[in-house]
């Protein structure tokens, strides 16, 4: 009985998507281009909306490089906040590496 069930289910959701084929089958799409809208861009970030249109590489390593160093200026920043509040983890007599 249980098979019928199933059955009859694959049916009905292969009937149901019919429709859905029908109207998913359409030409064969174009090749995409994605590009930055620069149009109501200024400064640093028109230069680099400019940069990712037009060398993909370079824009890549301005972003690993600026990561980079926004990254260590965070941690510097929040080494300067946590040892005002009196939380020096870096030298603290307890901490023994092995």
């Amino acid at each position: 009985m249980k098979k019928r069930f199933t059955a009859g289910g694959l049916i009905a959701a292969l009937v149901g998507l019919t429709p859905a084929w029908a109207w998913a089958a359409g030409g064969k799409a174009s090749d995409l281009v994605v590009v930055a809208d620069t149009r109501a861009l200024h400064g640093v970030n028109l230069y680099l909306a400019t940069l990712y249109n037009q060398n993909m590489w370079v824009f890549a390593v301005w972003a690993v490089v600026l990561t980079t160093v926004l990254g260590v200026l965070l941690g510097l920043i929040m080494d300067v906040v946590m040892n005002r509040i009196g939380l020096d983890l870096g030298k603290s007599a307890g901490h023994v590496e092995h």
